[in-house]
C-alpha cells in the first residue's frame, strides 16, 4: 500500500475535522462573542518553512488590549488578560483548532515544531536552519512533552530533535501522545 505524502494527508485531514468540528468551531465562535468584546479570531505573524511568515489562526483567549509597539505579551499561568471563555479554550487546546485552516492553506502541517512569532526567531540561534527546513505544526514534541512546564531552551532543543528524527512514526506517536496531553491538560496555559 502506498502512503500519501504528508502534505496530502495534512490537507485531507484538516478538511476533514473542519467539516467535522464545524458545529464546535461555530458554537466556540458564539460564545466568544456573547462573553467578550473583540474579534473572534485571534492572529498573528509566524515563520513558517523556508523563512515564509504566514498569519497563524486561534479562537481569542484573551482580552482585547494595546500592544506597543506591536509587540504581543506572551501569557502567563494565571494571566488576568485571559477571559473566562479563554482559560477553558486553553485548558482544553480548543483555541488551537483554527490553525486546521493554516494546514489546509499549506503553511503548517499537523505535526512539527511549535509556530513560533517573529521576534523569537534570533532566540533559536543556529537551530533556527533546522526550524526553518520544515513546516511549523499544530502539535509537535513540545507539545508532547511537556508545553509550558519546559524552559525556552528545552523546547527548542526539542524542535531541533523533531526535525533530526521526523519519521513517520514518529509523527503517529507525537499525535496519539496529543490526545493524551490535551485529555490530561497538561503543561496549558
Amino acid at each position: 500500500m502506498r502512503i500519501l505524502p504528508k502534505f496530502v494527508f495534512d490537507r485531507l485531514f484538516a478538511l476533514a475535522a473542519l467539516t467535522m468540528l464545524a458545529p464546535l468551531m461555530l458554537a466556540i465562535a458564539c460564545l466568544i462573542k456573547l462573553t467578550s468584546r473583540g474579534p473572534v479570531f485571534f492572529r498573528q505573524k509566524r515563520k513558517g518553512i523556508d523563512g515564509h511568515e504566514f498569519e497563524i489562526y486561534k479562537f481569542r483567549s484573551m482580552k482585547v488590549h494595546q500592544e506597543t509597539a506591536g509587540q504581543v505579551t506572551q501569557a502567563t499561568r494565571n494571566d488576568s488578560r485571559v477571559t473566562p471563555v479563554g482559560r477553558f479554550l486553553r485548558r482544553t487546546s480548543l483555541d488551537e483548532l483554527p490553525q486546521l485552516f493554516n494546514v489546509l492553506r499549506g503553511e503548517m502541517s499537523l505535526v512539527g515544531p511549535r509556530p513560533i512569532t517573529l521576534a523569537e526567531l534570533p532566540r533559536y540561534g543556529q537551530v533556527r536552519w533546522h526550524y526553518l527546513s520544515v513546516r511549523p505544526g499544530m502539535t509537535g514534541l513540545w507539545q508532547v512533552s511537556g508545553r509550558n512546564d519546559t524552559t525556552y531552551d528545552e523546547r527548542v532543543e526539542l524542535d531541533r530533535e523533531f526535525v533530526e528524527q521526523h519519521s513517520l512514526r514518529l509523527r503517529l506517536s507525537i499525535l496519539l501522545r496529543t490526545l493524551r496531553v490535551v485529555i490530561r491538560g497538561s503543561g496549558a496555559r
